[in-house]
């Protein structure tokens, strides 16, 4: 597998082209500019009115991007304590130019966090866990599509190793469907909509 970059770029919205540095972490894998180019695509370049959850936010690259096109908010979840310091540090630096949404950036374990929410809903999650966890996957989306409310716009985004079958992936959510999919080296990815649209 390559070498993940030293650096990620922010592509759209009031932060484009600033700059986010990568950490040298074990299973630390950032979204690439080409498919969160084409994630947004999908979703429209304006996500105002949309609340997004991150839930393996490792670089901030998926929450940050959703943040500088105006979602109304956006959190970070990041159980890694030096990936969340960094995360902290990177908001930090961003908000030269404040966001326009409320950011949460929280130390957490992602489907920890979801079990204790009740209450809790999102339009919008980026599910994107490191590979080498392969049950970390089943575990969070079982979870995102019960809070996921993609009523509003948004729905389920996940990435998975390009050797995983999608159909793998969409059994594990019965009541969501894969309206786009994308593959790109190692990696492939899908946005899930409810089927209750």
């Amino acid at each position: 597998m390559k070498e993940p970059p030293k650096k990620v770029r922010i592509i759209g919205g009031i932060w484009r082209s600033r700059l986010l540095s990568v950490l040298d972490l074990p299973g630390l894998r950032p979204s690439t500019d080409r498919i969160r180019e084409t994630l947004f695509n999908w979703l429209g370049q304006d996500l105002r009115g949309l609340s997004c959850l991150d839930l393996f936010a490792g670089t901030g690259a998926l929450g940050f991007e959703a943040a500088s096109r105006h979602a109304q908010s956006v959190t970070l979840l990041e159980k890694n304590k030096k990936a969340h310091a960094h995360l902290l540090n990177s908001f930090a630096a961003l908000q030269s130019t404040p966001a326009p949404g409320q950011v949460h950036i929280l130390h957490q374990d992602s489907v920890a966090f979801l079990k204790q929410q009740a209450d809790y809903s999102s339009n919008l999650i980026f599910v994107d866990p490191p590979f080498q966890e392969e049950d970390l996957l089943e575990r969070a989306l079982t979870e995102a599509g019960r809070i996921c409310d993609d009523r509003a716009g948004g729905g389920i985004y996940v990435e998975f190793p390009a050797n995983r079958l999608l159909e793998d992936v969409e059994a594990l959510l019965p009541e969501w469907y894969c309206t786009k999919y994308l593959e790109a080296g190692q990696v492939k990815a899908c946005l899930f909509r409810s089927r209750r649209d």
